[in-house]
């Protein structure tokens, strides 16, 4: 088995793609060793020290790391995945997964044509985008022209995240959904 990386905007985070699939539906975001329970290979993950962070998606996890030095913190991860996928362990239980439309959205009914735009947009132009980086993008709600959203994965907490969700997305918005005025992160 072969693991390739590649690192992300976020020098926090490195991108680790095991050439096999991680997750055949959803993304499953874990910030904190005491979450990781609902996944073997976030847990195995979590126990090398210097770890803060696990995300999943189709084909990629991200770990998030602390003040740690990627030089040695890398063959540790890489090993954990390694042996984990040889294992054939499942990599998350269902009931983990979190879908790209979860729930907790908010936004007025009026605007339902609106939002699936967003959404469309958000699915087909944002969220391939993203995931090249190591992340993910959820939507929060819209009111009053303004988009809530959420980055996550490599993206969340990322320097040049306000960018991308500034420049990047809102651009992108305002130029095909003229009532979008702002993007805001939640």
């Amino acid at each position: 088995m072969f693991i390739q990386t590649e690192a992300t905007p976020n020098p926090a985070t490195l991108k680790f793609i095991p050439g096999q699939p991680v997750l055949t539906t959803g993304t499953l975001d874990i910030r904190d060793k005491e979450t990781a329970g609902q996944s073997p290979l976030a847990e195995r993950l979590f126990e090398i020290d210097g770890v803060t962070g696990v995300f999943f998606g189709s084909d990629f996890i991200s770990v998030t790391k602390d003040e740690g030095d990627w030089q040695h913190l890398k063959p540790a991860i890489l090993g954990a995945i390694m042996e984990h996928y040889m294992s054939g362990a499942v990599i998350v239980s269902d009931a983990g997964l979190e879908s790209p439309d979860a729930s907790g959205e908010s936004f007025d009914p009026a605007d339902a044509e609106t939002v699936n735009t967003i959404k469309e947009l958000l699915d087909t132009r944002v969220r391939p985008a993203v995931a090249q980086d190591g992340g993910d993008i959820m939507f929060h709600g819209y009111r009053d022209g303004v988009v809530y959203l959420t980055m996550r994965g490599a993206c969340a907490g990322c320097p040049s995240a306000t960018a991308t969700l500034r420049h990047g997305i809102e651009n992108l918005l305002k130029h095909f959904i003229p009532e979008v005025q702002e993007v805001r992160p939640v």
